[in-house]
């Protein structure tokens, strides 16, 4: 763990109500008040009725950048901070703020690996959209998402990538606030999200960090504006803190790709290591694995990085490299050289479109509400043969009929409970709408 900086002057503890009021009136905090706020966190010493307050009065008030920089130190500095210094290649991590359909981590982390750079990922609770990647991951027979921090150095070093569950011992104090943030509605924060991320993935071994602020229904950011303040929130942070980072904020106002579920998205996310799959989900994979390559100094140029990202996903490289990936954590590899080894759920049925014309509109959330409510089992975890295939995307001219998708269910009370948040998601017009951009800025 790397040592503080200490200021030599003598520092007197404000009390805790004292700093509520400081940031409830405009104030701003300084290094040292900072610091002793995430150590009486971590001590267990500020009660929550504290902790709350202080996390009200900064959603008003906000944080300023040096004051953000030093709470991601400070919440890094609280647990273990894991050194790749022993591991020659570039360390790049992404982070997403979740989306419905995403599976650009699933495919980035291996695509990295095969371009030589480290990608040291855990996947936080904060990025995910009702289903994470590691339950889409545990569709596969025997992976494992938990390795301690040994283990996890030693297959970064081997393979390049991981794909594991947040260690406790990594950035406690976040892991703390985080909670606190849940039950006083403060999770959209932008200072309080862009400390947690960068102390996370700071404390991971990252030297650099491609962020992926997603907008829309099927994000917890419903304003590009807020997203793209997040982007710029996160990479001045970021600079300051001396790591290199570039932001791409990016549109969730429909699934991303033409599946949603844990199994169905293992098998696109194959597709699209062969380099092959949907269009969308390929330009949003080849635009921040460009990023990544950049970041991390194997390629220079635009379009040597382009040139770099669409080598490994279509000489197999990449996939190879998912599949080493898969074998170290305990998955049964058969099942991606033969997906149709995936299990199969025992009904198919189409959502009929009500009448003609064209997508207008898509609610992903509803959508992922949907196929929760379709795949979640009684122990909590996902059936893995359920979910949507087939999505028909905005702009897409259909006929009265014609399936908007292809719904994969084992349970028939299950699939009309679903089916109320399916049919809703979807919003017909006579005239073709303007498709939305999958990247609206790219923040660096």
């Amino acid at each position: 763990m790397r040592k503080r900086i200490v200021s030599a002057r003598k520092f007197i503890k404000p009390s805790f109500t004292a700093l509520v009021e400081k940031k409830r009136d405009g104030g701003e905090f300084s290094d040292e008040e900072v610091r002793f706020i995430v150590d009486s966190i971590l001590d267990e010493e500020m009660p929550e009725y504290i902790q709350s307050a202080l996390a009200m009065a900064v959603f008003f008030q906000g944080m300023s950048a040096q004051e953000t920089a030093i709470f991601a130190e400070e919440m890094m500095l609280s647990g273990e901070v894991i050194d790749l210094t022993n591991i020659a290649r570039p360390k790049i991590d992404k982070y997403s703020t979740g989306g419905v359909g995403d599976k650009t981590t699933l495919v980035l982390g291996p695509l990295a690996a095969a371009c030589g750079v480290v990608m040291p990922t855990m996947n936080g609770v904060d990025e995910e959209y009702g289903i994470s990647n590691l339950a889409k991951l545990s569709s596969i027979p025997g992976f494992n998402p938990v390795l301690d921090l040994k283990d996890f150095k030693k297959q970064l070093k081997k393979v390049g990538c991981t794909f594991v569950a947040q260690d406790p011992e990594i950035a406690p104090v976040d892991g703390i606030f985080y909670k606190m943030r849940l039950q006083t509605g403060t999770i959209p924060c932008l200072p309080l999200i862009t400390g947690s991320v960068l102390s996370r993935k700071l404390a991971e071994g990252a030297e650099g960090l491609v962020i992926d602020v997603k907008w829309g229904n099927g994000s917890f950011i419903t304003d590009v504006e807020q997203a793209k303040q997040l982007a710029r929130s996160i990479t001045r942070v970021g600079r300051s803190m001396k790591r290199r980072c570039v932001a791409l904020v990016t549109d969730m106002n429909q699934p991303l790709g033409d599946t949603v579920g844990t199994g169905l998205e293992i098998q696109e996310a194959i597709e699209l290591l062969h380099g092959r799959g949907p269009e969308d989900l390929k330009e949003l994979v080849l635009k921040l694995g460009m990023e990544i390559v950049r970041l991390a100094g194997v390629a220079g140029s635009t379009l040597s990085a382009k040139q770099t990202v669409q080598r490994h996903l279509e000489d197999g490289s990449a996939f190879e490299k998912f599949k080493e990936m898969v074998a170290a954590q305990g998955g049964d590899t058969s099942v991606l050289d033969e997906p149709e080894k995936f299990p199969k759920a025992k009904h198919i049925r189409k959502l009929p479109a009500p009448k003609r014309g064209y997508v207008h509109t898509i609610n992903a959330g509803m959508i992922a509400d949907g196929v929760v409510r379709l795949a979640t089992l009684k122990n909590g975890k996902f059936d893995p043969s359920v979910g949507v295939s087939e999505i028909k995307k905005v702009g897409t001219q259909v006929k009265q009929g014609e399936p908007l998708m292809m719904i994969h269910y084992n349970d028939e009370a299950k699939m009309e409970e679903a089916l109320e948040y399916l049919k809703g998601a979807y919003r017909l017009a006579p005239k073709r709408p303007n498709p939305p951009e999958l990247v609206v800025e790219r923040v660096a």
